[in-house]
């Protein structure tokens, strides 16, 4: 443990992707939270706020900002995740308009739907000690007293949960909706490893849903298939555009045609349509063409939120055993009371 100061930018420590909870006295474990990566660093009235790439957060979070000046303390540097609560659970789409390049914007969805900074590791205290040297036991207790002598009743600023129980780790991760974006597991004997994987893993949990392939998308280099649209159907019976899934090979991607080309016709979805074409887009990419809702594909996914997978996804198989209107958009909501009592731990209170 050594006195100075830590500064902008400063690379967090990151994790690497595992598929299963390690298991030992070494390891602790907290919830990944559905939301920005967030150093904040406090020196007197300077008040700075870091992405995890080491670009500045401050101006689109005004209210954390605000926050964070609250805190008695006049020095430190919290590891931690800007939430955005919006109706039991966290909203990663509410998050995503925050970065807008208007201050007035900026300010109406803050006023709207206020930020949280959801804390996890404590870097420097508030006698300007830095502790990323110190192990991840004693960082964590440090940041506990540091939180019940400067946090308690502070709006907005929140302590994350943590345990050495594997048992409730295991809990985490069954909570699915947008809340928790899976675990985190963290090895209490090592130091802050700033920039670095070791140390720190995540796992999330990969979830698999049957989805109609309403369109097909071209790819940019050749007249191949690039990407199968997929949809699901609403309640009322409405095909919906939700994602996509790609990855294939070339020679997928050219039988893949030949399958699909018989089953072109108006209108492909009928609810929510693809997107129109970006500035990044070339012309053979933007073509995509309807289909007949007659084949079925199961991908692999790891987060649905606001109405559409978050990434691509993965294609595993057919499905010529499930009906088109089978593939309905429970499959990927039904979790939304596990996320929203997850999502607890954050509101207000």
């Amino acid at each position: 443990m050594s006195a100075g100061v830590l500064r902008p930018p400063y690379p967090p420590m990151e994790a690497r992707l595992v598929e299963e909870l390690p298991q030992g006295p070494e390891w602790a474990y907290e919830p990944k939270w559905d939301g920005f990566r967030c150093l904040a660093f406090r020196e007197g009235k300077s008040l700075e706020l870091q992405s995890k790439s080491g670009q500045s957060l401050t101006r689109y979070f005004p209210e954390v900002v605000d926050t964070l000046r609250s805190v008695p303390a006049r020095r430190f540097v919290l590891d931690g995740e800007i939430v955005v609560p919006v109706n039991g659970h966290l909203s990663f789409d509410d998050l995503l308009q925050r970065i807008h390049p208007a201050a007035s914007r900026v300010q109406k969805l803050a006023r709207e739907h206020p930020a949280q900074l959801v804390v996890f590791d404590l870097l420097m205290d508030g006698a300007g000690r830095i502790l990323a040297e110190l192990p991840l036991r004693e960082r964590r207790r440090r940041l506990e007293a540091f939180a019940a002598h400067e946090l308690v009743g502070i709006e907005g600023l929140r302590l994350s949960p943590a345990t050495t129980d594997i048992a409730t780790a295991r809990k985490w991760l069954a909570m699915t909706g947008g809340t928790f974006d899976g675990v985190m597991a963290k090895r209490v004997d090592l130091e802050y490893r700033s920039g670095d994987r070791t140390g720190m893993e995540k796992i999330k949990r990969q979830r698999t849903a049957d989805c109609v392939v309403g369109d097909f998308r071209y790819a940019a280099s050749a007249p191949v298939v690039g990407s199968l649209l997929l949809g699901l159907y609403d309640a009322k019976g409405l095909l919906h555009h939700v994602g996509f899934t790609s990855g294939f090979s070339a020679a997928e991607r050219q039988k893949l045609l030949t399958r699909l080309r018989p089953l072109v016709k108006p209108p492909g979805f009928t609810g929510r349509a693809p997107g129109g074409p970006s500035r990044w887009s070339t012309k053979r990419s933007t073509e995509w063409e309807p289909l007949e809702p007659r084949l079925v594909a199961e991908v692999r996914y790891d987060h649905f939120t606001g109405g559409r997978f978050r990434h691509g996804t993965r294609f595993l198989r057919w499905r010529p055993d499930k009906k088109p209107r089978q593939c309905t958009m429970d499959q990927v909501t039904g979790g939304r009371r596990a996320g929203s009592a997850a999502a607890r731990l954050v509101e207000p209170r």
